[in-house]
């Protein structure tokens, strides 16, 4: 079971639903969240933080060290913010935040021939999410480049 975990940015505007794989870390180790506005603000610094298109998570490193360290055979020095975010030990539930409500939209289109056209929903939805994942690519979301 995974627990649902939401992080508000920094300036307040926006809450995001993380996701801990395993549950090896708990929400403590995300210290801070940055939206694209707030994070422009902040000096990056690469041992502790994670940048992904304007967005920048905070890691207490000392903390998720020790955590994943005493339960995974995986050395300190491989467990930087990149492998935390990349590895899915605290990172994104979607895509990049804000996907899921950004997608209802245009997944209704197509969810409506699966009652008419059960073929075209097929080829459809397929091609739907083929288009997506490249235009997420392209945008440079750190989670999608993996896909």
């Amino acid at each position: 079971m995974c627990i649902d975990i939401r992080k508000t940015c920094n300036c307040g505007k926006h809450t995001v639903q993380l996701h801990m794989r395993d549950n090896i870390l708990g929400e403590e180790a995300i210290t801070e969240l940055y939206c694209p506005t707030c994070s422009s603000t902040i000096d990056f610094n690469y041992k502790n933080m994670v940048h992904d298109n304007g967005w920048t998570i905070t890691y207490d490193m000392i903390l998720a060290k020790f955590l994943i360290t005493s339960r995974l055979t995986i050395e300190p020095d491989n467990i930087q913010p990149g492998f935390l975010f990349d590895e899915g030990y605290a990172t994104w539930q979607e895509m990049y935040p804000g996907e899921k409500n950004d997608i209802v939209e245009e997944r209704q289109k197509i969810l409506k021939l699966q009652e008419v056209d059960q073929q075209r929903y097929l080829s459809e939805i397929s091609k739907w999410n083929i288009e997506r994942i490249k235009r997420l690519k392209k945008e440079g979301w750190r989670k999608v480049q993996q896909a």
